[in-house]
């Protein structure tokens, strides 16, 4: 046997095996929400206040219609089936079945979620998964922290569980979980409680498992039901469509069995109102108050094993549990701990192959616990638009004022599917520009997810009909930046590295349907058909001086740079794609001139149209007047930052292969001057003669970097602010006939309303800009050479070339994760229980955002999705990239 005829490494041949439909490994995964309250799908009110109609007091009670929440949860990828953990400290007044957070506008910031846990550990089949919980041994504080929160202003910081107190003395239950498959369908359910205080403690521990209600909706008329099976302490769950399935204790702790049915306790909710007799909460009512709130008959849609353990100071119990099918279950059992262990050893290895041998054991960590934050968050997301807007067959009708409202126009959406989220809790729901980012960090770990995620936003029951591609539950309406180009060319790439073969038919199929997409951005968002392009709020929600996805505040209209500079690049892309399918046909070297033409004119209008201010040596948003005036919003912000974004370099060796383009693209450089300037000829030995297409050629490149390589503005310890801090002490202020709008610098939470003040991007460092900046430099780098260096940072003295630059940003926006010269992690803030505490030790969060200054996590305290892109900086080194 040869080298080559080695079997791969376990997980990477479990998915080998899921990829070629041979085993479904990816059948049963964490796809199960942690937040269902408060979504869209579940806002059947006529006002479209989602929060309030259904709220978190109401979630223990009620039903939800689209998809199901839980605690370290999974199911089967069309969630008929789910299980996780709840837990009673004896102290709470209901059960602890899923994460307590505020909404939108109880928060101070937006809405915030309040309980502390961590996804330490995933493979991309979840054939090992592992998580981790902070559980107060106290009363929850769930009242304090909502009327604490809503006394405070926006200039205040927000209130925080560890504020409380009440992790004080270590008294709380460290709850971990893992899962490990013994095969697609037989997994091993791992439960450790361990008690960090100093003195006895007492908690039940409650693994559940239930269906979806289908049945209520009319989805389904097909009951499942769960019962007891062979033993007092097995569940039997049988389902029309997934069979027979056996939730079986293999811890010989005595365990109740409890049961009640996955239906609404409305008399819980509404007076007058009648219930079943064992509803939704049946089982928290039973353990918390000792109703007689569980079904005697042992039966039902929802059920329980009931552990109730009292352990001493420092002292852990280990539950298992076995959850398999009616066939896995007959045969002979794998031994429980051999299992585990060898799905522990296996995800050793499978990170091992992926961490750089330069990497500290830090950077290893971080690494392996953003992708499987990135697993985690991975949920089932189900919203038939139609049928949400017609509502369900013996359910009250919905109100009118909803066939004109929200997603009214999205008819045709229709989705069902596992998706990757950008945080579980705060953001559970896809929102397009987030996933591409999501997706470059997965192709190193699932390369086949990663693409099949792409490729999904532009299927027919998601695009628009007209071409839009949806931008979030929200409002599908909402325009994000059209970044899915570039993630397919990076998604290709790095498959490519990795296994040394390009995916042509996965880019052929991107193309066509991102050729639809930009088609729409050109008729929808370029308003005087100038290729100057108002896309909105463009996923930046509050960086400008008016809320840019709302008419503006006088007559006119908003110009932006980000949003040209973003179809500059979304050209390139797209002219990439072409280049490289056209080396395999040559059909596609008439579209690669079309988009190679449409470049140059965009990139051209962004200088003669005012973008590019040459007193300043930056690019602005412009302000369009109805008399024809026309103001510069004079912010040194992201959104000028964009424009270097769209580079690439044409190479002597494709042009080579290529004929008929090279030979268009030599006619229209000849005879149209005018846009030549956008397109630089390069003479290096290494590349031959080549051509660097950018909208920001190497001397106006000089004067970009100057400001934004400067610590005094946009250049932090951290990373790029959004916003230069200058503009803390010169605020950009805007007079429009009294109308007075003011930017200044804020490196924490958002002081202002807009977007519900959940997020800011007036100063903190965000991932996703980072990235794409610290690649914009490498793409210089590659066609400018060494020779061309610049000072960093500005004022220091120091010459770097652009590939040193974008080393360093790389190693600050890494370095948020590590631990410093004096122990502490930049991104857990000031807070000693966090930084020094052995039981928090290593136990790394992965924010939304970060403060400006200090490297603080902010915002989303899971977002795994954008800020996961950190696995790829290290990963990427693995293979041979920049970073």
């Amino acid at each position: 046997m040869t080298a080559s005829d080695n079997p791969p490494p376990a997980e990477e041949a479990r998915l080998r095996d899921a990829d070629a439909g041979t085993a479904p490994w990816r059948r049963f995964g964490p796809y199960l929400a942690e937040r269902a309250w408060g979504t869209v799908r579940e806002d059947y009110s006529p006002d479209g206040d989602a929060w309030d109609y259904f709220p978190f007091e109401h979630a223990a009670h009620r039903a939800f219609r689209w998809s199901e929440d839980g605690m370290a949860g999974m199911c089967d990828e069309s969630q008929g089936v789910c299980l996780a953990l709840a837990l009673w400290n004896g102290q709470d007044p209901i059960l602890k079945e899923r994460m307590y957070g505020l909404t939108g506008t109880q928060g101070n910031h937006g809405e915030d979620v309040k309980d502390y846990w961590w996804f330490l550990d995933a493979t991309p089949t979840a054939s090992y998964l592992r998580w981790r919980y902070h559980y107060p041994q106290a009363r929850f504080p769930y009242e304090d922290l909502l009327a604490t929160n809503r006394a405070r202003s926006r200039l205040d910081p927000e209130y925080e569980l560890v504020d409380t107190g009440i992790f004080h003395d270590d008294r709380f239950w460290v709850v971990e979980v893992e899962w490990a498959k013994a095969d697609p369908e037989d997994l091993r359910w791992h439960i450790t409680v361990r008690n960090a205080g100093p003195d006895e403690a007492t908690i039940d521990v409650l693994p559940t498992i239930w269906f979806r209600n289908l049945w209520t909706w009319g989805v389904d008329t097909n009951r499942p039901v769960i019962t007891l099976g062979e033993s007092a302490t097995t569940l039997r769950a049988d389902h029309h469509r997934l069979g027979t399935w056996l939730l079986r204790a293999e811890t010989p702790a005595p365990a109740e069995a409890l049961f009640c049915d996955n239906e609404t306790n409305a008399a819980a909710l509404w007076p007058g109102a009648q219930s079943p007799p064992y509803p939704k909460d049946g089982i928290g009512q039973h353990v918390v108050d000792g109703k007689a709130t569980v079904n005697p008959a042992q039966q039902g849609t929802k059920a329980a094993l009931r552990y109730h353990l009292t352990v001493p100071p420092g002292g852990q119990v280990e539950l298992r549990l076995r959850f398999s099918n009616a066939a896995a279950a007959e045969a002979t059992p794998e031994d429980f701990d051999a299992v585990l262990a060898a799905r522990r050893r296996e995800a050793d290895e499978f990170y091992a192959a992926r961490t750089p041998l330069d990497a500290t054991e830090a950077e290893g960590q971080a690494m392996r616990q953003a992708f499987a934050g990135m697993i985690w968050s991975k949920q089932f997301f189900h919203y038939d638009v139609e049928r949400w807007l017609a509502g369900d067959p013996g359910e009250p009708p919905p109100p009118e004022s909803r066939k004109s409202g929200r997603n009214s126009g999205w008819f045709h959406l229709n989705n069902h599917d596992v998706i990757s989220m950008p945080d579980p809790w705060e953001y559970p729901w896809y929102a397009a520009w987030d996933l591409a980012f999501h997706c470059v960090a997965l192709a190193h770990i699932d390369p086949s997810f990663a693409k099949e995620q792409l490729i999904l936003l532009g299927r027919e029951w998601y695009m628009h009909p007209n071409g839009q591609l949806p931008a979030y539950e929200w409002s599908f309406d909402d325009v994000n930046p059209p970044v899915q180009a570039w993630a397919a060319l990076r998604v290709f790439e790095i498959d490519r590295m990795a296994t040394g073969e390009g995916d042509l038919a996965f880019l052929e199929r991107m193309f066509h349907k991102l050729v639809l997409n930009f088609t729409w951005w050109v008729n929808r968002k370029d308003a005087e058909g100038l290729n100057v392009f108002e896309g909105g709020f463009l996923g930046l929600d509050n960086i400008g001086l008016f809320d840019r996805s709302k008419p503006l505040p006088v007559a006119g209209h908003l110009e932006q740079s980000d949003g040209t500079a973003w179809m500059a690049m979304y050209c390139l892309n797209l002219l990439e794609i072409a280049l490289l399918l056209a080396a395999h046909d040559p059909v596609y070297e008439d579209v690669a001139t079309k988009f190679f033409e449409h470049f140059t004119y965009i990139a051209s209008a962004m200088g003669t149209q005012g973008l590019w201010n040459e007193e300043d040596g930056f690019f602005y948003d412009v302000l369009h007047l109805q008399d024809g005036s026309r103001l510069p919003i004079r912010a040194t912000s992201m959104v000028g930052v964009v424009a270097t974004f769209a580079v690439t370099t044409l190479k002597s060796d494709v042009l080579a292969k290529l004929p008929q383009f090279a030979s268009r693209m030599n006619w229209f450089l000849a005879n149209k001057p005018a846009f030549a300037n956008c397109v630089a000829h390069i003479a290096d030995p290494q590349m031959g003669a080549a051509r660097l297409l950018s909208v920001v050629g190497p001397d106006h490149l000089r004067r970009v970097l100057t400001k934004v390589l400067d610590e005094t503005r946009l250049l932090s310890p951290y990373g790029l602010r959004s916003l230069s801090r200058s503009h803390r002490d010169t605020p950009v202020t805007l007079d429009l006939g009294g109308l007075v709008s003011t930017l200044d610098y804020e490196p924490a939470e958002s002081t202002n309303y807009l977007f519900g003040g959940n997020s800011n991007w007036r100063g903190p460092v965000w991932f996703p800009l980072n990235y794409l900046f610290i690649e914009a430099l490498g793409r210089f780098h590659d066609s400018l050479g060494g020779g061309f260096t610049i000072e960093y940072p500005t004022g220091s003295g120091q010459q770097k070339n652009l590939d040193e630059v974008a080393d360093d940003l790389a190693r600050r926006l890494v370095s948020l994760f590590l631990p410093g010269p004096d122990g502490t992690r930049p991104v857990l803030g000031d807070q000693p229980l966090f930084q020094h505490n052995p039981n928090w030790a290593g136990l790394v969060p992965f924010h939304e955002y970060f403060h400006g200054d200090t490297g603080k996590g902010l915002g989303a305290s899971h977002q795994t999705g954008w800020t996961g892109l950190v696995a790829d900086l290290i990963a990427d080194r693995r293979l041979g990239g920049r970073r």
